[in-house]
């Protein structure tokens, strides 16, 4: 659409806001900068709230495909999952520590993790025993910056799409986790550089990153073709982002603690 339409926008109270994964097309579970995670419906009712065992801020939120919400706590070095309302650690990692999560169409956890600021990896796990890690090019090469936040998410065809916001570009691995291709950003009237944050894919495997420099969303094809933006429909600071079932995008504003239901294509 040339100018994508908001639908719903619902105020969190988190100040800064960065987490929302749907839990279906009616409720979202979201999280930012304490150590509540809150699920609200779309009309900005709050449905239910849930602390964190440890009383950290969750770094991240996904939703399995059971419907129950799991956290990554990157201080401890956990991934915890919220079952009704008691919390299970079910991996627990020494050294390295958990970013961020998405569950793929087979069912496997992938965890984007750091160790120190000095390596970043993604981790499969099936069944929380891990399965495949992916760390390197085929020349021996980190794929991934060694710092700075990264966003996760299987795409359609079973890429695994990563925004590298260390590096300010998207990686975009294959299942096998070798180099598919990396998006460094489109032109912007701007003097600032590409800062790509959320993350998500949608029906037509199309990729969609949050921009909060720019205000604004790159659209790409699997291929890591550039598309369009999605802007002019108000969005600030866009960092979190998912879809519902039927490819609505759900917007967590960094600065404003707004999520945003946005239709962007017809």
């Amino acid at each position: 659409m040339t100018v994508p339409l908001v639908i719903t926008c619902i105020y969190t109270g988190y100040d800064p806001f960065y987490g929302v994964a749907c839990l279906n097309d009616s409720e979202v579970w979201t999280c930012g900068w304490d150590n509540q995670m809150k699920l609200y419906n779309l009309q900005g009712e709050l449905l239910k709230s849930i602390q964190t065992q440890s009383g950290h801020k969750p770094r991240h939120i996904a939703v399995t495909r059971s419907g129950e919400l799991v956290y990554t706590d990157h201080k401890n070095g956990t991934v915890n999952i919220v079952k009704n309302t008691q919390i299970e650690t079910v991996i627990e990692l020494q050294e390295w520590k958990p970013l961020n999560v998405c569950f793929t169409s087979s069912g496997d956890l992938l965890v984007v993790m750091d160790v120190d600021d000095k390596q970043s990896k993604i981790v499969r796990y099936s069944g929380f025993t891990e399965k495949q890690s992916i760390q390197y090019n085929e020349k021996g090469q980190p794929l991934f910056s060694p710092g700075g936040d990264k966003y996760i998410s299987e795409n359609r065809n079973l890429d695994i799409c990563v925004s590298d916001c260390g590096a300010d570009k998207v990686v975009v691995v294959n299942q096998a986790g070798s180099l598919r291709f990396t998006y460094t950003g489109h032109p912007l009237p701007s003097d600032r550089s590409f800062n790509p944050c959320g993350i998500t894919t949608d029906s037509l495997s199309r990729i969609l990153t949050a921009d909060d420099e720019h205000h604004c969303i790159h659209i790409l094809d699997q291929d890591g073709e550039f598309l369009r933006f999605i802007h002019n429909c108000g969005l600030e600071e866009p960092w979190g982002l998912c879809l519902d079932t039927r490819d609505n995008l759900f917007v967590a504003e960094w600065g404003t603690g707004k999520v945003k239901k946005i239709q962007y294509y017809n």
